[in-house]
């Protein structure tokens, strides 16, 4: 039985979810969550007996923001720290979710279609 969209995930869950890799690809880097949980007071999981962590929806999203600013990006540790600080990150969302709204590919499609229009008009 799989979970909701809404219930807690698992350390297991997570990485699958992020997308990290190991560089021998054999082991989940789970140890990467747990050293991003000391370093980004924002990450904070439940963690229940067994010292088990289990995420919500806000801290997975904060850690795919996580993700792609350190792998994608490039940035440092300090430098995401700088980043989740500023009130601008919200910008970040479609980026990091690697997915694109359908209003935003209209508006794109819609901006194109008019250049195009444009141009057969100069010729």
């Amino acid at each position: 039985m799989d979970k909701s969209e809404n219930a807690y995930k698992t350390i297991s869950e997570v990485v699958e979810i992020i997308g990290l890799k190991s560089k021998k690809g054999k082991l989940k880097p789970t140890h990467t969550l747990r050293y991003w949980e000391k370093e980004f007071n924002q990450i904070k999981p439940r963690i229940l007996k067994g010292s088990r962590r289990y995420y919500d929806e806000k801290n997975i999203e904060l850690l795919k923001k996580i993700h792609f600013l350190l792998k994608d990006r490039g940035m440092t540790i300090n430098g995401v720290k700088k980043f989740l600080k500023n009130k601008e990150t919200l910008e970040l969302d479609e980026i990091s979710n690697r997915s694109i709204s359908k209003s935003n590919i209209r508006n794109k499609v819609t901006k194109i279609s008019n250049l195009v229009k444009n141009l057969k008009k100069l010729k």
